[in-house]
């Protein structure tokens, strides 16, 4: 008898950031995101949730204890799908100081699109299909 495949209801994944304010700002100011749960320890912010539509990420800061030049993000891309005016969405990153890895344009498969690289290397695609 095989079990039954997954029927997930959503999916969040959870980052390790090296600058977790540096982070909250790209997220926050840059990208639109809001928080809806946070952790601390000894009064400290550790981690966020944040939610921006249905999409959420949870963003925790290092511990370092693998090290502090630990490589994050390498060979990661974020998909962020919206129905949102793209050159608005760029221009609200680019008012919160951050640099653009390219401007909205059609991409080579169809949709609309921009992207962006996070604090910790992580890169995200912001995609319109219309």
């Amino acid at each position: 008898m095989s079990a039954a495949p997954l029927n997930a209801l959503s999916l969040a994944p959870a980052i390790t950031t090296s600058d977790l304010k540096k982070s909250m700002h790209f997220y926050i100011d840059g990208l639109g995101f809001e928080i809806i749960d946070k952790g601390e320890a000894d009064g400290v912010v550790r981690f966020v949730m944040l939610q921006a539509g249905e999409a959420r990420i949870g963003l925790g800061q290092d511990d370092f204890a693998k090290g502090k030049d630990r490589v994050k993000g390498v060979g990661q891309r974020l998909w962020i799908r919206t129905t949102q005016d793209l050159t608005e969405l760029a221009t609200r990153a680019k008012a919160a100081g951050i640099k653009l890895d390219s401007e909205p344009a059609k991409l080579p498969w169809g949709p609309l699109g921009f992207a962006l690289t996070d604090p910790d290397g992580f890169m995200i695609t912001i995609a319109n299909d219309a």
